[in-house]
């Protein structure tokens, strides 16, 4: 399946739209990696934890769109875009929503 950014793909044709699809994903961080993140908050640096943790939910939401995507017929997701929310008073969960509009492309 094709997954752009972008509203068209140079080349393709869309033969039809088939909707907006999402994909959401909500992930804990666990108590170890919240533990070490806040290590490295307190002494400077970058997180690798809370990194890692970003990349998978994003990875997860896309996977999550696209399956909902082929559900509907489509092959092809444009205009894609990947919001980022913190869950929770301590933040220790995020939610990750990736959405764009599910095409038939020839």
């Amino acid at each position: 399946m094709l997954i752009s950014t972008t509203s068209t793909l140079e080349g393709k044709n869309i033969k039809e739209y088939r909707g907006i699809v999402f994909g959401e994903v909500i992930n804990g961080i666990n108590f170890v990696k919240d533990w070490t993140a806040g290590i490295t908050n307190f002494i400077g640096g970058r997180s690798k934890e809370y990194e890692e943790e970003l990349i998978n939910s994003r990875a997860d939401a896309i996977q999550e769109m696209m399956k909902r995507a082929e559900k509907i017929g489509a092959n092809a997701i444009l205009g894609v875009t990947i919001d980022y929310e913190p869950m929770g008073q301590n933040s220790s969960m995020i939610m990750v929503v990736a959405s764009g509009t599910a095409v038939v492309i020839e």
